[in-house]
């Protein structure tokens, strides 16, 4: 470890190995390493018995949920957008040959007590139970709008000015009612609140051509999920981080940064110092370089039985928009099942998340915990959300963000480019590998 790298990663979390990958295919010397004994950091993904330790310490494991090897499971849930960034990082980084993915079965929203399929396109609209006659007419032609939309292409734009008019004035041009405001912007859009009417309606109408492209990708919905759950993607870019040279040190305790004039230069751990001009790192290695933004409650249910009123799904989304239950945030519930490789056979992983408003965060979760039916197991985790003070810039340490209460991946793709934006000073240019490069990598 007494060495000079290019970088120094703190966590083995997904932000922190994308990180450390991409800068090992770009030829830097990567030393990563993680005070755990596993991958993953706070997105990794554990088995029952861990489960047990970390949410019930010496209480034993119930024999009824089967082998305890058959269990993966989330401690953040979040799917994979078939179009999104995420997904391209993964194919142009040749990572998918690491994992397999299954397609998540359904994505659905709650309105008016009750859940129904997300339309994506026109069709869908005029069969979906969401709206009325006229309503449906009405979003059939927004649906056709968005589909019609083409980047640069002012002629598609319908007369309106997408960097200046903003998306409530978008939905008030289509006539479109509260409510199908509600599923749009929180189910397909996937804002975690309603800020985002007053703002520009170009993001917006991005972020719902992303959905509806991701749906068309594959049908059913437009996410993905990787086999034996979500640890595979931080394990899946450390490999192809080792693949180009670089050093992984696990169960490491990390003593110190080492700073020389108010800039860091490298970290210790016992008696070794390994010493470097980048350190990257998640919130919870600098715990007095961070903020407190809100908080996240994560209840982990374990079903044996699908969710009631999804055509028996094994695997789906629900988005529960705030205005449907009178919040500030939207109620997430992920499930996932055996057929994905996290749970003994007749078991289901539902995990339902949302930023904490009140004094009593399980009575926040009531309306999406009603859906789930009859639950076996619950664990309950709240996280605090955590962001950086400064940049990085100027003491060269570059801290990730908090995973937040979204069911996808873009905030976390998000972050990755603006710290290596941040880093290098130029955009994240993704560059496919070569596919025959894992030949020439000797264990």
């Amino acid at each position: 470890m007494d060495e000079q790298y290019d970088v120094i990663v703190l966590g083995t979390g997904l932000t922190e190995c994308i990180l450390s990958g991409i800068f090992s295919v770009e030829g830097k010397k990567v030393l990563h390493i993680d005070r755990q004994d596993h991958y993953g950091g706070e997105s990794a993904s554990l088995s029952l018995s861990q489960i047990y330790e970390k949410f019930r310490p010496g209480e034993p494991v119930r024999q009824s949920l089967g082998r305890d090897r058959d269990w993966n499971v989330d401690l953040i849930p979040k799917f994979l957008m078939a179009n999104g960034e995420l997904t391209n990082i993964l194919m142009h980084t040749n990572v998918t040959r690491y994992m397999e993915f299954k397609q998540i079965s359904g994505s659905y929203v709650y309105r008016d007590r009750r859940i129904a399929k997300v339309p994506s396109n026109e069709m869908e609209a005029i069969r979906s139970p969401l709206m009325g006659l006229f309503e449906k007419r009405r979003m059939k032609r927004f649906f056709e709008f968005i589909s019609n939309y083409e980047e640069g292409n002012p002629s598609t734009y319908q007369g309106l000015n997408l960097d200046r008019n903003s998306m409530l004035e978008v939905y008030t041009k289509f006539g479109l009612e509260a409510g199908t405001k509600d599923f749009i912007g929180h189910a397909m859009a996937l804002y975690l609140d309603d800020d985002y009417l007053t703002k520009p309606a170009r993001e917006t109408v991005e972020r719902i051509l992303l959905y509806a492209k991701s749906m068309a990708r594959f049908g059913k919905s437009p996410y993905l999920y990787p086999l034996y759950g979500l640890g595979e993607l931080p394990q899946g870019f450390a490999r192809l981080s080792a693949i180009y040279g670089g050093t992984y040190m696990l169960d490491k305790p990390v003593d110190e940064v080492v700073y020389e004039n108010g800039v860091a230069v490298g970290v210790r751990s016992g008696d070794e110092t390994a010493r470097a001009k980048i350190i990257i790192g998640d919130p919870t290695y600098f715990p007095t370089k961070v903020r407190k933004t809100g908080k996240v409650i994560r209840v982990i249910c374990v079903l044996t039985r699908p969710i009631p009123n999804t055509d028996n799904a094994d695997s789906l989304q629900i988005v529960i928009p705030q205005n449907q239950i009178g919040r500030k945030h939207d109620i997430y519930i992920a499930m996932v099942s055996a057929s994905h490789k996290v749970a003994s056979e007749g078991h289901y992983l539902a995990i339902v998340s949302t930023i904490i408003e009140t004094d009593n965060p399980l009575n926040e979760i009531t309306p999406a915990m009603h859906l789930l039916g009859p639950v076996v197991e619950k664990f309950v985790g709240i996280t605090d959300l955590l962001e950086p003070v400064e940049d990085g810039t100027k003491d060269h340490v570059y801290i990730s963000k908090s995973y937040d209460a979204t069911s996808h991946f873009e905030t976390t793709t998000d972050d990755v480019k603006d710290i290596y934006e941040r880093i290098e000073g130029k955009p994240l240019v993704l560059k496919k590998r070569p596919v025959d490069d894992e030949d020439n990598f000797t264990a």
